[in-house]
């Protein structure tokens, strides 16, 4: 089960479509990476990296940009999670990032 940080409880928003891709890693790092419109037409990202126990290692929001579709902002965001969970590995410490 994954601990939430306030990152994520800031960002989430039930009532609005959302597209995700879940994965875990090779060395049990789970990746959750959202992508939405928000109600004004923006699209906007949500990237964590958890342990494999769960613990936040990385969490950010992320506005790509006017004009950004979903699928690549989706695509951006495995790519940019991945790479925080390689780098996160090989500090080998939980770190938490704002906004």
């Amino acid at each position: 089960m994954r601990h939430r940080g306030d990152i994520f409880w800031a960002w989430a928003d039930p009532e609005l479509h959302n597209r995700m891709h879940d994965e875990t890693l090779s060395n049990g790092t789970h990746i959750d990476v959202q992508v939405r419109l928000s109600r004004t037409g923006e699209t906007q990202l949500f990237i964590g990296v958890y342990a494999s126990d769960g613990v936040a290692m990385h969490e950010e929001a992320v506005c790509p940009g006017a004009g950004e579709s979903m699928t690549c902002a989706l695509a951006w965001g495995v790519e940019r999670a991945r790479q925080v969970a390689l780098d996160q590995g090989s500090k080998n410490r939980p770190a938490v990032a704002s906004k």
